[in-house]
């Protein structure tokens, strides 16, 4: 995987142009034997700058996104999206598939409904999918098509049956996230609340209070406030502090930065209100935090 500079000092994977195809938006792996990971690869953290998709037939190993950890099964499919925190513990024998593809892919679709699915937005933060026998033979038979479509088809309608087939599996795929997490039904103020939490996404950083999201969504923090509440049971600041400390969380775990180097990456001008802000949502001191987590790897 080729680096990139990110947020902080943890490395962010570009997604790779594959050498045969020469594909730069997609590709898809079949896998059938052990993974060939480098020692290096190993108990690394980086983000990745694409979605990925893990089809697992049969085998194991054992894998971390963000702060949780996963043991790999037989009949899952594992998925994340990008800029999340990764890290690989152990490998084993693997028989499935492996998606990888961009935002750019996602944006060929011209009605633009691939970018708005549950599986791709996965608001409820899942990475793993129970798959029934039914699932198993419906995926496994549209990623054997998808495969042989990536590899042996020419010319420019290539991309269209790609498209095709990736819709057909991220609509099953979205069915099942929403069946195993909770999906409220949508209404317009679930819609607003789908974008407040996607301006905290872009800007959580630099943002810190509602009335900032407010002004951007030309309500009133009033008014914002009161529809967060009722959709999410949250307040809306929580929404903003949630945010901030996972991201704080991340960096805790996966860098080497100093307290006071954390906190002004994430806004904070003053170390020791981050330190304060820190311990009140999480009951812990950012470096008792970071001395806990670490020792789950040792």
């Amino acid at each position: 995987m080729t680096l990139t500079k990110t947020q902080a000092t943890i490395p962010k994977y570009a997604f790779e142009q594959d050498p045969v195809t020469r594909n730069k938006a997609f590709r898809v792996k079949k896998n059938d034997s052990l993974i060939n990971y480098r020692k290096s690869d190993f108990l690394v953290p980086h983000r990745k700058d694409y979605y990925f998709m893990a089809f697992v037939k049969n085998g194991g190993g054992r894998h971390w996104i963000d702060m949780t950890s996963y043991t790999i099964k037989p009949n899952k499919l594992y998925f994340t999206i990008p800029q999340q925190v990764h890290l690989k513990e152990q490998a084993a024998e693997f028989t499935g598939m492996i998606i990888c593809f961009t935002k750019d892919f996602l944006a060929l679709d011209e009605s633009d409904s691939l970018r708005k699915l549950p599986i791709i937005e996965n608001p409820h933060h899942g990475h793993e999918l129970d798959l029934n026998k039914n699932d198993v033979l419906f995926i496994d038979d549209i990623l054997e098509k998808i495969h042989r479509e990536y590899n042996n088809a020419k010319g420019e309608w290539q991309t269209n049956m790609l498209l095709a087939y990736m819709e057909v599996l991220l609509i099953y795929l979205s069915r099942l996230y929403t069946e195993q997490f909770s999906q409220p039904k949508e209404s317009p103020d679930r819609q607003l609340l789908k974008t407040y939490l996607s301006h905290i996404e872009e800007s959580y950083s630099e943002f810190h209070e509602v009335a900032a999201y407010a002004d951007r969504m030309n309500i009133s923090a009033g008014h914002l406030s009161e529809f967060v509440k009722k959709q999410s049971g949250k307040p809306a600041i929580a929404h903003i502090h949630e945010r901030l400390i996972l991201e704080a969380k991340r960096m805790l775990l996966h860098s080497d930065d100093s307290i006071k180097e954390i906190a002004f990456q994430l806004g904070f001008e003053d170390a020791s209100y981050f330190n304060k802000f820190f311990k009140r949502l999480t009951l812990q001191t950012p470096l008792q935090y970071r001395t806990a987590i670490r020792e789950i790897y040792h």
